[in-house]
């Protein structure tokens, strides 16, 4: 007889927290960084932006297809392990990328004369003054001068570090195309060198190699690109592969626990799972942030203390990996998540409270990308080291965490639609606030505030969902309103951002984004008052009324019984005194 394997819940819990509370660590300890290092690297906050914003959408639209796909094969646990590879082998990747000389503002605390005596980076090249026609220099063009000597100018890039004189490179597309030098048309550099009895064989040889001279044109497009547009499109691309290595980590394993636990009948303690993220990502930022700090400029001759935020998520990954291997998982195929998605925003559309929350969700996840992308840029501004930084992202995280234990008492206070509000108004403040920086440590006092901001707002989109929903759709609903805040309003504000900060400065990214949340907040509980309310049906409490009125019904059943038997043997009983009389 085939024996039935025991389901342990509490080995279930420890071995997802601990997962999460690894994994989260890994993710705090470069992520909350990355922008910095941009910076660092010479990317504008325009490029920025849409690197950011380019990996939000990525996630929203690859992460729920791929956990699809690991249910649909059953191959939840292989995609977890390939996902941990993988991210932690792509991401250490963008340390190959070379940086380009920056300020000395946007180099942190280091020294600068250090960084040049022990490494040299890429400078950028000047912008060319207007010349005359016969003087005008291109990349990788060949000119000729008024003397009649021919020579090769090239700019530099990352695709050509030294920048040297290289006549090989010159690119073909360019050199087919005419130049004027004074009253003279060159079309190619061979109708000067060569006889024209050899044009009509290059023709030949130029359609007989159409393919190999595509692919040239396309480098030489790369190296005809300033250096600044060559290092966006490196970044954007490493960018792109390692968040799609590693996006579908987090769903599949959620999606497998909960499952789990929901065959065992467990899957109220579901929530437990979730705050060991939070402590996880408040450890790692901290703790990342503390041991940077106190590092000197570089670590090694050539690598810089920045590497440490790599090498650290690499590590932790790779701890988290035995995790994997022995976390609790459970196929459920009669579970249709797409369907539940679509009847998530079916119920969202259908109620008009569900329809505010959704666009307060989407406002909050423009202006906390805000706050992600740029805050440390602010505070690098302002004085501030990464121990700085570390700390006060992981204080931000802490206060988020101890939301719950003030739930109780806040929700007598304040209903979930006023908290709705209060939330959005405590971001607003944050982000007012921070456009008033003026030291390094000045940040920190904000951070408390993000019990509300973040804490609080999340508590009353739980309670919104479980008031529009119907059984078994609250979790549903509370990952696409997870998708529009994180993700589609991640995205959108990062590109926004980039543009602002670009355009106008950091000061005024954050008060535009506190005034943008202020004007919401004012509008938000006249829409409410006037949005019609619907009733919620609780169907526990439905189910424990029919229980009490079953039970009602059969005392009332008993009682008629014993009645009518009283009423019987009483008549007995005088039947009985009148024969014996």
């Amino acid at each position: 007889m085939r024996k039935t394997k025991q389901i342990d819940i509490k080995r279930a819990l420890a071995l997802a927290g601990t997962f999460s509370f690894l994994y989260s660590c890994a993710k705090s300890c470069l992520l909350p960084f990355l922008t910095l290092y941009f910076r660092q690297l010479g990317l504008s906050p325009a490029m920025t932006g849409i690197v950011m914003g380019t990996r939000h959408f990525i996630t929203l639209l690859w992460r729920p297809v791929a956990s699809l796909l690991a249910k649909h094969y059953n191959k939840r646990r292989m995609v977890i392990n390939c996902c941990l590879v993988f991210s932690a082998v792509a991401a250490p990747l963008l340390l190959l990328v070379p940086p380009i000389d920056v300020s000395s503002s946007e180099t942190g605390t280091c020294n600068t004369s250090l960084l040049n005596n022990l490494g040299t980076t890429l400078t950028a090249p000047p912008t060319p003054s207007t010349t005359t026609p016969s003087r005008a220099l291109h990349t990788s063009s060949v000119t000729l001068t008024e003397t009649g000597s021919a020579h090769v100018t090239t700019k530099p890039s990352l695709f050509n570090r030294s920048g040297a004189e290289d006549p090989s490179h010159a690119l073909i597309g360019d050199l087919r195309k005419p130049k004027l030098n004074g009253s003279v048309v060159y079309s190619t550099v061979r109708s000067v060198v060569t006889p024209a009895r050899h044009k009509r064989s290059e023709l030949r040889s130029q359609l007989s190699k159409g393919k190999k001279r595509v692919s040239l044109e396309f480098l030489g497009s790369l190296k005809e690109m300033d250096i600044h547009s060559q290092l966006f499109l490196m970044i954007l691309f490493l960018v792109s592969v390692w968040e799609s290595v590693s996006a579908p980590l987090e769903r599949t394993a959620d999606d497998g626990l909960y499952e789990y636990l929901d065959f065992a009948d467990a899957s109220d303690r579901y929530s437990s799972y979730e705050v060991w993220g939070l402590l996880g990502a408040a450890c790692g930022v901290g703790g990342t942030g503390l041991l940077v700090g106190q590092l000197s400029c570089r670590i090694a001759a050539h690598t810089k203390r920045s590497a440490l935020h790599f090498y650290c998520y690499t590590a932790l990954a790779a701890l988290t990996l035995p995790v994997a291997a022995y976390l609790p998982l459970y196929l459920n195929r009669k579970r249709d998540r797409a369907s539940g998605v679509l009847k998530a925003a079916r119920l969202i559309y259908g109620s008009p409270h569900a329809l505010l929350c959704t666009f307060t969700v989407l406002l909050v996840g423009m202006a906390t990308s805000a706050v992600d992308n740029f805050l440390l840029w602010q505070m690098q501004d302002h004085g501030s080291s990464e121990l700085h930084m570390g700390l006060t992202l992981s204080l931000a995280l802490l206060s988020q965490t101890a939301f719950p234990l003030l739930a109780g008492r806040v929700s007598k206070l304040l209903s979930p639609a006023r908290l709705l509000v209060v939330g959005a108004a405590s971001l607003g403040l944050q982000c007012f606030y921070y456009s008033f920086l003026w030291g390094a440590w000045a940040a920190l006092p904000a951070q408390v505030l993000s019990c509300f901001s973040s804490g609080a707002l999340w508590w009353a989109v739980t309670i919104q969902c479980e008031d529009v929903a119907t059984p078994g759709a609250e979790r549903s609903l509370r990952r696409v309103y997870s998708a529009l805040c994180l993700h589609l309003g991640g995205g959108l504000g990062s590109f926004a951002g980039g543009y602002v900060v670009q355009r106008f400065g950091l000061v005024w990214l954050y008060r535009g984004a506190a005034i943008g949340l202020m004007a919401w907040c004012v509008c938000l509980p006249l829409l409410q008052w006037k949005a019609p309310h619907q009733r919620r049906i609780n169907y526990s409490r439905l189910l424990t009324a029919d229980a009490s009125e079953a039970s009602d019904s059969e005392s009332e059943q008993e009682q008629d019984w014993l009645d009518k038997a009283m009423e019987d043997d009483s008549g007995k009983n005088g039947y009985g005194r009148r024969i014996s009389s």
